[in-house]
């Protein structure tokens, strides 16, 4: 069983960085999911997809798949590009990228 440590990234219904600090320890599907042909719902047998563990950190998160010989692997972070934080920085003298229209 493989299981997947990643650190959440940002929803689209916030602006903030809320539960986004912390490192998830998530197992990858067993068994794909089945749909119900009565109802339409998706149902799994696999009972570890169920299972999120959060960690402060990456080497937390890493001590516990080796201590409990848990096959792992580790999902690298996008860095985020720079945001400028108001309007008018686009505008001032010190800009560092050239204005490009």
């Amino acid at each position: 069983m493989l299981a997947r440590i990643y650190k959440p990234a940002k929803t689209a219904m916030q602006s903030g960085r809320a539960k986004t600090k912390e490192w998830v320890l998530e197992y990858e599907p067993a068994t794909p999911r089945e749909i119900d042909p009565l109802m339409g719902w998706t149902s799994s047998n696999d009972m570890l997809s169920q299972v999120r563990l959060f960690f402060e950190t990456k080497e937390e998160a890493i001590d516990y798949a080796t201590r409990h010989g848990i096959a792992f692997e580790v999902a690298d972070i996008p860095t985020p590009k720079k945001i400028l934080k108001a309007y008018a920085d686009n505008f001032a003298f010190g800009r560092r990228q050239p204005w490009t229209h």
